[in-house]
């Protein structure tokens, strides 16, 4: 079944492919081969006064949802846009050198394989001219706008400026949207035409991004049921999976047993809310792993660290189980503020542009007829520096754009695949389900649990991960046939369909939600089917487990697999691996030991007809399919296989690990900061010899001889907020090269402050009346309190408020706000946190409104103090059962596909003896839950914009009525 949209973008996507091709052919006849293309600095293309009267729109540049019938209104003009960003095109020439550089790149017989390139090496030879940078640089500060940054790369500059100067410089109107998401209404802004810019830069522009606030959506199925399970392993065959368990399914731990645990390996992760790291240090105690802490780094130039419902759980599971999986290796956690549109993209465009990491994982994503191939600039650019992209391929089976969006039914139903997944750049990682439940449940679970809390025996049969019901929506792989992107070569002829269309996913992990979840801790119960985080392994203290599934846990699967990969091949990085992957599949001895061919299942809508047209998808077969690319994988074998990481790698040379640490995490600008770098065998006595570089934000500062496999350097930082440093280990005879980076985050300011609130005790009800006029026609809804700002030692900086709750009625029915106090020459100054329980203002969340107010934010539920476990654990499962169906009774009332499914689960929860009470539910049940109407504690903390690392707390004492 294909849709207009569809095979016209099918024949777009042709036509585009015979340009490359041209492309290729025209280079090929001037450059020879890959060794003799451009090396030259990019000639300038703006030849032309930057004109705005002369203008030319940009295609595709109107969001898909900015649609008349969602409109609801003008945008206020004096709404703050940070981080706005134009990409840059490449020309011809330089984009027929850049595909030949990456083909060279991956072939073993070229002398350019795997010789990466750094980001500035990148900007020298496919980024835009200096002049031309300058020009645009020029043209945006005339229009009012204040420029950010130039990407290292030097093909995006990212601005900022409030909406009327968008609207006069695009030459277009910024609106507001209410679009129906998974059945919830939500509030958005976005350009209401098609933008247009100067016909001089015209030719150079690919896109302009961040002007809509349509974030990427995560890929996670929490269990529907919040089920309870305090054991395990249940004879039942039902199990929930621990690291351990994948670790033996797909036979990982020979790696584990000589040695290779992705030590001296990076993988970053990619999020758009910040983490509690306790989350992550309970979920390695509770599954036996080493402790070993991500680090955070907030992308620069988006706002403010705050805490979103389900993104905060999403990047818990994602840091979770990349660590458990390469669980010696180094995790960087990159996410975006609370200004950033563009959410967890923004944080992936930074970790390209930095180079952060040589594995990038994102379980983000949507389908391809929302977002389009937005990020394929920078996509090519992780490929040449040699970063592999990692994506989820989406749970909504084959019609991934329905429970994403509202777009017409005829879009929604259709058949659909993810993006970036569907990137001719990127590993699409699909699911699968496992098989061996029933008679067969003894052969692959132990009756009991390891002390890692693991009970998977051996490999477990699978099937296509397919769990939709008319319940619980859509769970299922994502996969089909991309509508934007033409056939790979390294996709082609190796069973794949000759559709002539980039087929997705690539591989497959198993995703199951309901059938064998997998395990987590999180400390997001304000997202429905988190339990809170681990305070007795893997349980609360209520002794229930959170439970989920969906391809959010197989991408960083597999980048813990490849980091795992990376080290036994001396690697520091693979760049994209799909030709690899493909290369060792058309083998068939490889595919048999390597792989595991999936043969049975399909991803099908079955959840009725309210989620699709018909229950058209793709199935399973022998080799490949659009549902679970090649198959899963058995680790080991895999990395047996493996090509070596450079033609002539000597297979004796021992693995090396850098580890750099910092005299000072959190300097004052233009202190001294003493770096310190040691480098180890990976196993063994011997001491590495050789040189060390360091790198500050991608600029080499100096380069040391090891002295007793130790090397140190003294610096300063000049501009205040987050620099990476960066260690890169030579290698000599006997041991391979390696890297390390670190995080240091300079103080935008001498001194510090404290913060305390007006009011300290304050009482909220619906129709409470606030006397800011900040925040116009919604002043009558919400309590205003001023936060008095005291600066100390000089302090001086602009400080964002963050507010959180220990009551459950709070987080569900309520929400706050909050404006940014700056503090300048030393003086008190203050800012205002809103709260409110009035719904018509809490809807109001996704929408920035007047001035620097921001988009309200709903309350993020943290606990009090532990309780004390319950004296039987059947009471525990009966209470927990009740009020568990309770909560999602409440939230299924809220969307009309569930109505049924939540009416069945309330006369369940009164069958139980409890009466409803109160409002909705988070899906969890609380901590020491306060009493409706009494004093509960709100805690607002202050944190400087600039330097996170600043910050100070007060609490108010609020009463809800």
């Amino acid at each position: 079944m294909e849709t207009i949209l569809q095979k016209s973008n099918r024949r777009l996507s042709s036509c585009v492919s015979l340009l490359i091709a041209v492309a290729l052919l025209a280079a090929a006849s001037v450059a020879g081969n890959a060794s003799q293309s451009l090396t030259s600095a990019p000639a300038p293309r703006i030849s032309s006064e930057i004109a705005n009267s002369a203008r030319t729109q940009l295609r595709g540049s109107l969001h898909p949802l900015a649609q008349p019938k969602y409109d609801t209104g003008r945008l206020a003009a004096s709404t703050q846009l940070k981080g706005i960003s134009i990409f840059f095109s490449r020309t011809t020439a330089q984009e027929a050198d850049l595909r030949l550089l990456m083909t060279a790149q991956q072939d073993p017989t070229s002398p350019l394989y795997h010789q990466w390139l750094t980001p500035e090496q990148f900007a020298s030879r496919f980024g835009m001219a200096d002049s031309d940078i300058a020009k645009v640089q020029s043209w945006l500060e005339q229009q009012g706008f204040s420029v950010d940054s130039v990407a290292r790369g030097k093909d995006i500059i990212r601005f900022s400026g409030n909406a009327g100067l968008v609207e006069s410089a695009f030459s277009t109107e910024m609106h507001t949207y209410t679009i129906t998401v998974g059945g919830k209404a939500e509030k958005h802004f976005a350009p209401s035409t098609a933008l247009s810019v100067p016909t001089a830069l015209a030719g150079v522009i690919f896109g302009v991004r961040d002007l809509d606030n349509f974030r990427p959506r995560s890929h996670m199925k929490v269990v529907q049921a919040n089920q309870i399970r305090p054991q395990f392993t249940e004879g039942s065959g039902d199990h929930d999976l621990a690291p351990g368990d994948i670790a033996t399914i797909y036979d990982i731990n020979p790696l584990y047993n000589s040695g290779i645990t992705g030590e001296g390996q990076t993988i970053a992760i990619v999020g758009q809310s910040d983490v509690n790291l306790s989350d992550v240090a309970s979920f390695r105690s509770a599954a036996g792993l080493p402790a070993l802490a991500p680090t955070k780094i907030l992308v620069p130039g988006t706002g403010a660290a705050f805490f979103s419902a389900g993104d905060e759980s999403e990047s818990d599971l994602d840091l979770e189980w990349s660590g458990a999986i390469a669980k010696a290796a180094q995790i960087d956690f990159i996410y975006a503020g609370d200004t950033s549109s563009g959410g967890a993209f923004d944080s992936l465009v930074y970790a390209i542009d930095q180079r952060i990491a040589p594995i990038i994982s994102s379980s983000y994503g949507d389908c391809e007829t929302d977002l389009g191939a937005t990020l394929e600039t920078v996509f090519e650019q992780a490929a040449a520096q040699g970063q592999t992209i990692i994506a989820s391929s989406g749970d909504e089976g084959s019609t991934d754009c329905f429970e994403d969006t509202d777009l017409p039914v005829i879009e929604e139903g259709s058949l659909a695949v993810d993006y970036p997944a569907s990137s001719p750049n990127v590993t699409g990682v699909g699911g699968t389900q496992f098989n061996g439940d029933g008679s067969g449940a003894g052969s692959y679970w132990s009756s009991s649990n390891s002390s890692s809390n693991s009970s998977a025996t051996s490999y477990i049969p699978e099937v296509v991960w397919n769990e939709d019901s008319s319940a619980n929506g859509l769970s299922a792989s994502g996969g089909g046939e991309s509508a934007l992107f033409a056939k790979p070569a390294w996709q082609a002829g190796t069973g794949v369909p000759a559709d002539g269309a980039r087929d997705v996913p690539d591989i497959a992990i198993d995703a199951a939600n309901d059938h064998d979840p997998y395990l987590f801790c999180s400390s997001d119960v304000g997202s429905q089917g988190v339990n809170g985080p681990c305070t007795n392994g893997f349980l609360n203290s209520s002794s229930a487990t959170t439970l989920a599934g969906g391809t959010s846990f197989s991408a960083p699967i597999f980048a813990g697999i490849l980091a795992l990969i990376n080290q036994k091949q001396n690697s520091n990085g693979q760049g994209l691996i799909n030709t690899i992957l493909y290369q060792l599949a058309a083998n068939s001895s490889v595919y048999a030991s390597a792989f595991h061919d999936i043969t049975s299942g399909n991803n099908d809508c079955t959840a009725g007809s309210g989620f699709c047209l018909s229950t058209d998808g793709f199935s399973a077969n022998a080799g490949y399919d659009a549902v679970t690319g090649l198959g899963t994988i058995d680790a080991n074998n895999l990395a047996a296989a493996w090509p070596a990481s450079a033609p002539g790698t000597q297979p004796s040379l021992a693995g090396s690990v850098t580890t750099i640490t910092a005299s000072a995490t959190a300097p004052a600008l233009s202190q001294s900061v003493t770096l310190t770098v040691k480098v180890a065998a990976s196993s063994g006595a011997g001491t590495p010899s050789g040189t060390v570089s360091f790198t500050v934000d991608g600029t080499v500062v100096s380069s040391q001889t090891l002295a007793s496999g130790s090397a140190t350097f003294s610096t300063q930082f000049t501009a205040a907020g987050n620099h990476i440093v960066q260690a890169s280990y030579s290698g000599d005879s006997t041991y391979a090269a390696s890297n390390a980076s670190v995080s240091i985050n300079v103080l935008s300011t001498a001194g510090s402050f404290t913060i305390s609130p007006a009011t300290s005790t304050v009482t909220v009800s619906s129709s409470t009346t606030c006397s800011n006029s900040a925040l116009d026609g919604n002043k009558a809804n919400a309590y205003c309190d001023v936060i008095t700002v005291t600066p100390s030692g000089g302090y001086a900086g602009a400080i964002d408020f963050q507010a959180t709750t220990t009551n459950a009625t709070l987080a569900q029915e309520g929400c706050w706000n909050w404006d940014q106090a700056t503090v300048s020459g030393g003086t008190v100054t203050s800012g205002t946190i809103y709260i409110s329980v009035n719904s018509s203002f809490c809807s109001q969340a996704g929408v920035p409104m007047t001035g620097s107010h921001r988009p309200n934010q709903r309350f993020k539920l943290v606990p009090k103090t532990t309780a004390s476990q319950p004296s039987t654990a059947s009471s525990t499962r009966a209470g927990i059962w009740t009020i568990s169906l309770l909560v999602i009774a409440m939230i299924g009332f809220r969307a009309r596909r569930m109505r049924g499914f939540a009416a069945i689960l309330f006369i369940a929860a009164i069958s139980f003896g409890i009466s409803a009470c109160g409002g909705g539910g988070s899906g969890s049940t609380p901590v020491n839950p306060t009493p409706p109407g009494s004093g509960v504690s709100v805690i607002v903390t202050g944190t400087d914009t600039v330097s996170p690392s600043l910050t100070a707390t007060t609490t108010l004492s609020v009463t809800v009525q």
